[in-house]
């Protein structure tokens, strides 16, 4: 293995100086190391290691796949799937008997949330790459789980009860991510009716959801008439997919038209990159440029190329679309790999689910090829091995911003909390693994004069 291929941070210094000194005895070497000034004329310099913040270098696949491995073993163990008594804790195993105060037992993250959509569409992700089908089997086991309860909590009285937002969704926060891998999941085969919770989820985002005059969906928080970026990805991939599930036209339409309408006033052409939010009684548009809301934004450009018809005419659209906001991004990474939580702001901090979304997104336009991988695909793997950091032994994932609202000054983001329980990190992450897992199948990279280079067809030998 060439000894540059995956650099820890501080391999500095003695590394740096086998390379560039010829063989010798230890004592020889220390006494060198401590005497012997290095000058232009007695050490090829060039080849002198830095001191890297982050591992430099490509990873092997069994690497990524070990940290994502514990990612999984955490999840696993703290998302129970059971439905519990409120008088005594014990749990229903006949689904008959649940009522309105029956409970979902509590692990450390929400079953029912739209982060927790991400990471199931994520594990089917993981396990189609890897063919390890403890992730394909976690994803299925909890919609299952979800679907199998749905009718029953049907039959309860009143709204107030364990699957209340799956039954009756009051945002999109509360539909479209789940709707999106209820669907996947369905299509990969799973042993239960998925499509009423499918059907209802969708009746909501189309039927529902408010929406601005010309169709945009939008929100009445904070303020009146205000677009969401995050709303992207929290309505289009459910759509898409279910243009993919029926075949229906309406759906793939409605998917370009939204990335349309958001991108038409969100979209800073000169940056590359989104604002958060837009209100409609605004004069002039506040452009914080929040890192998770781009990752929405690009994720949901990818969810929809992935599963557009090749034909179809807005294809070239969220293509582009796609190429410049990829360009506006790769801009902003930082020297460490990660990507600030204000993207275009230094000195706020460098946020982990960003950089997991930006990771696995451009890894897959790599992989696509809707992007240059020789120009990006470097930087997609320095990305990975930043995320590959706040990846605990315990398989938590750390310096993830919690949830986040809307503001209209930077001290609203800039000081936003992090915490290992915000559960927005965790999906990412496993799907960016997976990507750059995909990657190295897909792709040869060197290190040539000690920088990551991909190797074109025409090198390879």
């Amino acid at each position: 293995m060439n000894v540059l291929k995956l650099l820890k941070p501080g391999m500095i210094g003695a590394l740096g100086l086998a390379i560039a000194c010829s063989p010798q005895s230890e004592t020889d070497q220390a006494s060198t190391e401590t005497k012997e000034v290095l000058t232009d004329t007695n050490t090829p310099l060039h080849l002198l290691q830095p001191d890297y913040p982050v591992p430099y270098g490509f990873p092997e696949e069994k690497e990524v796949k070990a940290v994502i491995d514990r990612v999984y073993e955490y999840l696993d163990s703290t998302t129970p799937t059971e439905v519990l008594t409120e008088e005594d804790g014990s749990a229903i195993t006949d689904f008959n008997k649940v009522d309105g105060k029956s409970v979902l037992k509590q692990g450390d993250f929400r079953l029912l949330s739209y982060e927790w959509g991400v990471t199931y569409s994520s594990m089917l992700l993981a396990g189609e790459v890897t063919g390890d089908e403890r992730y394909t089997d976690y994803t299925k086991k909890r919609v299952k789980f979800i679907a199998d309860l749905y009718p029953h909590f049907q039959k309860v009285d009143g709204k107030d009860h364990a699957l209340h937002s799956v039954l009756y969704p009051g945002a999109l926060d509360d539909a479209g991510a789940l709707c999106a891998s209820f669907i996947k999941t369905s299509m990969t085969g799973v042993d239960t009716d998925v499509r009423p919770v499918v059907d209802n989820f969708m009746n909501y985002i189309m039927n529902s959801q408010f929406r601005l005059e010309d169709g945009t969906l939008a929100r009445n928080r904070p303020l009146k008439n205000t677009l969401w970026l995050d709303d992207l990805y929290m309505s289009v991939p459910a759509i898409v997919q279910m243009g993919k599930l029926t075949g229906e036209q309406k759906y793939f339409d409605e998917a370009v038209r939204q990335i349309k309408l958001f991108s038409g006033r969100m979209f800073n052409e000169e940056k590359g990159l989104y604002m958060h939010g837009w209100v409609q009684g605004m004069e002039e548009h506040p452009q914080f440029h929040w890192g998770r809301a781009n990752g929405w934004a690009i994720l949901t450009k990818v969810e929809v190329l992935n599963a557009l018809p090749e034909d179809h005419p807005g294809r070239p659209f969220v293509l582009d679309l796609l190429q410049k906001h990829i360009k506006g991004l790769a801009k902003l990474q930082s020297g460490s790999g990660f990507w600030h939580q204000l993207l275009d702001k230094n000195d706020s901090y460098l946020e982990t689910s960003a950089t997991a979304i930006y990771t696995y997104c451009i890894a897959k336009a790599v992989n696509e090829g809707w992007v240059d991988d020789q120009a990006y695909a470097p930087m997609t793997l320095l990305a990975w091995n930043a995320v590959s950091t706040k990846v605990s032994d315990k398989g938590q994932v750390e310096g993830t911003c919690v949830g986040t609202g809307m503001g209209f000054d930077p001290a609203f983001y800039y000081h936003r909390p992090i915490n290992p329980y915000a559960a927005h990190g965790y999906g990412p992450v496993i799907a960016a693994g997976a990507e750059i897992i995909r990657m190295l199948q897909m792709h040869d990279f060197e290190i040539n004069d000690s920088s990551v280079q991909l190797l074109d067809e025409s090198s390879k030998g």
